[in-house]
């Protein structure tokens, strides 16, 4: 027998997250309870397609007027409610631009916040980024409710890269620079102000061997949301690369991390701190000031990290991946606070801050179906600990009944015994009278 462990989860504060994966469904998942509870899916949004994959995430998170937009493997454009799911745009990657579909893949988008703060509230801008480098910024009219439909305003389009594919894509928090790298494309910034490249890293110098790595940017993340300057970028040759633009072109801090590609990165409120996940599910918290792992997160995931999300406010973080889990992580003592499996491939996951707990019913949600109920750890091990627990109460049960059979087996032993002990005393007696005749006869007859 295998040896196995129980984890036992705590549970995870309030909160509130949206999940894409493979086959193109939105899941909420909340945490209600006001203390520590298990999260549960309460909402669904789109229909399972495999063509509707989501390939690019991106939210404004705030109060009132919240957007979401999301990329589809399919070529579409979405900008929806991140409250209903109400798609409130729906737009083609392609409209207003000259690019083959074949090149037509977006791998990075942003909604710009403070642009759409400042307008008004039926328009949203929105960056993307195709896999060729073809990059655009375009105001979108969102789509009235009178009539239906939605259209493109004015935009601005260039080109990031003369060659290669464009893997990632990162904004910073100002929203004025915006970072793109990829395959045999190195890291690139560019001002969004003027559409000018400011910026372009150098790859590292061969090694000992003389040995030189291809570029071959996966993911990256600023480190500061109010400075550009500083960021860290994962590479496919399992490496971690701190880049700052003002010191050099080449990585300040470079080390790596296990052996597999690294595919998730995310930055902590701290502004020093990141959080890092491979392809083989591990999963680490990494100090860029020095370079040492924190440590690692307790509880191995069983399939390719996709996604990372530190929550604003909360000490939480969420990764998810093609295990199909959702696992919730206590920031401080990188322990695992609750796990929701969600059946499909999970690649994005992003969390809603505004969410509220007051006025809220605390019941599941109609629409939550019993295979989309949350499964934790300490679920999983459940059925052990019911065998256990029904056999004890069996033996609790039948105890009084066993002292008793007990107790009569021990009086018949001790009766048999006597009895046994009778018999032998009396057989002893008289064989003792008999030979005392023998003896008295023999003597008579001398």
């Amino acid at each position: 027998m295998p040896r196995t462990t129980t984890l036992v989860c705590p549970g995870c504060p309030p909160f509130r997250a949206l999940t894409f994966d493979s086959l193109g469904l939105i899941k909420a998942v909340e945490v209600r309870d006001k203390q520590r509870g298990v999260p549960q899916v309460v909402e669904r949004w789109g229909d399972p397609q495999s063509s509707k994959s989501f390939i690019a995430v991106s939210m404004i998170d705030r109060n009132s007027n919240p957007l979401l937009a999301v990329a589809r493997k399919n070529g579409q454009i979405e900008v929806l409610s991140p409250v209903n799911g109400d798609i409130q745009a729906s737009i083609s990657n392609a409209d207003g631009l000259d690019i083959p579909s074949q090149e037509n893949d977006v791998t990075g988008l942003h909604l710009f916040t403070k642009q759409n703060l400042e307008s008004d509230s039926r328009d949203c801008t929105l960056l993307t980024c195709t896999t060729k480098g073809n990059a655009s910024i375009r105001s979108i009219e969102l789509a009235d409710s009178s009539t239906g439909s939605s259209c493109i305003g004015s935009s601005k389009t260039w080109n990031v890269c003369s060659g290669g594919n464009i893997l990632c894509s990162k904004v910073d928090g100002n929203e004025k620079f915006a970072l793109f790298g990829g395959k045999g494309v190195e890291i690139n910034i560019w001002d969004l102000d003027n559409l000018t490249k400011i910026w372009t890293s150098k790859s590292p110098p061969k090694d000992s061997l003389g040995i030189f790595t291809p570029t071959w940017f996966t993911s990256a993340t600023f480190l500061k949301k109010d400075d550009h300057r500083k960021f860290v970028g994962g590479t496919n040759s399992h490496q971690v690369r701190l880049y700052d633009i003002s010191a050099q072109r080449r990585p300040v801090l470079s080390f790596d991390f296990r052996e597999t590609p690294i595919k998730a990165l995310a930055a902590d409120i701290d502004g020093y701190s990141i959080y890092i996940g491979n392809g083989s599910g591990d999963m680490a918290s990494v100090d860029t000031r020095t370079g040492k792992m924190v440590g690692c997160f307790t509880g191995k995931c069983s399939g390719s990290i996709r996604s990372i999300v530190r929550h604003p406010e909360l000490p939480v973080v969420a990764s998810c991946g093609l295990d199909g889990y959702l696992r919730l992580w206590d920031t401080n003592t990188r322990q695992l606070l609750s796990a929701v499996f969600l059946k499909q491939h999970i690649l994005h996951v992003l969390f809603d801050s505004s969410f509220n707990v007051e006025g809220m019913d605390l019941l599941p949600s109609k629409e939550q179906t019993p295979t989309e109920i949350i499964v934790t750890e300490e679920v999983e091990a459940s059925p052990l600990k019911r065998k256990n627990s029904s056999k004890n109460k069996e033996n609790i049960l039948d105890g009084s009944e066993r002292k008793k059979k007990s107790k009569t087996s021990k009086e018949r032993k001790k009766s048999e015994e006597n009895g046994a002990h009778e018999k032998t005393a009396s057989r002893d007696e008289r064989s003792k009278a008999a030979s005392k005749k023998r003896n008295k006869n023999s003597n008579q007859g001398l």
